[in-house]
């Protein structure tokens, strides 16, 4: 039987989390992951993904920034597709593998797979790029502003980020709504000031509220207690050095939902208008006939 992981006593949800991206490299290109001490039933794939991240890219940088394969400044992620292949066990260390797919002069690829007990629970390869200057343009940022942080009910404030919905009363309501949402959030801590950490911290945000969204224009259709939903696969692109210690938009929308899948989209921008990063994401929206009479 696996040994299930131990415990570490932190304070907060944010702490917690930051103390799970410090994995335990247990040789060149091997990692063991730990999980929050109350997750319950299936891991979050968000931080999953953020934990692979993390791993790959100790592997082209090294950990806290010493260099591992390349000379020169860091390679920051700036892109990443990963598959989600079993429900993570919470109560299981995880253990990461990394493939040193590729070192050039400018970028590096990595392949990553996550296992327990010896079965592949996620994979992802991942993309990191040194800074360069070139051609830029981007979507213009929704004209929307961040949430008074007096209006913000405490409760909120208890995860690794504070999360606020625009017209959130709007989208309580069960009837078809339209097919997007904006949401702002941003950490409830300091962050330490370590670019990939902040690209990790990113990807791992970045599966909240995706697959929620391909369900809003069905709304009144389904009963959420006998419905199966799992995210299924999820890219990302990072357009910038990423700061996660600000406000940040996700607008997020939902092209397509059919065959028991909803496919979503994000992008996500500072509190000034860049765009930072943009997501898809697409999820099992399996509806099961109820069994009560």
């Amino acid at each position: 039987m696996p040994e299930e992981q131990e415990s570490a006593a932190v304070s907060k949800p944010l702490e917690e989390l930051l103390a799970l991206l410090e994995l335990d490299q247990v040789d060149a290109d091997i990692f063991r992951a730990l999980h929050p001490l109350k997750r319950r039933h299936r891991l979050y794939g968000g931080q999953i993904m953020a934990q692979a991240m993390r791993a790959a890219a100790i592997t082209v940088n090294g950990p806290a920034g010493e260099k591992a394969t390349n000379a020169g400044p860091q390679r920051l992620p700036h892109s990443m597709h990963g598959y989600f292949l079993r429900p993570g066990d919470p109560k299981v260390p995880a253990i990461i593998r990394v493939e040193r797919t590729r070192d050039g002069r400018s970028f590096s690829t990595r392949r990553v797979v996550v296992t327990q007990r010896g079965e592949a629970i996620f994979n992802m390869d991942a993309s990191f790029h040194l800074l360069e200057s070139g051609l830029s343009h981007q979507d213009d940022m929704p004209d929307l502003t961040p949430p008074p942080e007096e209006k913000i009910p405490a409760l909120l404030f208890e995860a690794p980020f504070v999360t606020w919905r625009h017209e959130f009363r709007r989208l309580q309501s069960n009837v078809p709504q339209p097919p997007e949402q904006f949401v702002w959030f941003k950490p409830t801590g300091p962050v330490p000031a370590d670019p990939v950490l902040h690209a990790c911290l990113l990807l791992y945000e970045s599966d909240n509220t995706l697959l929620g969204t391909a369900r809003l224009p069905h709304r009144g259709k389904f009963d959420r207690e006998t419905m199966q939903v799992a995210s299924l696969d999820h890219a990302m692109w990072f357009h910038q050095a990423i700061q996660v210690d600000q406000w940040l938009l996700y607008a997020i929308d939902t092209p397509s939902t059919g065959q028991a899948r909803g496919l979503t989209r994000g992008r996500i921008f500072t509190e000034g208008g860049v765009m930072i990063a943009s997501t898809i994401q697409e999820g099992l929206i399996r509806v099961r006939e109820s069994t009560t009479s």
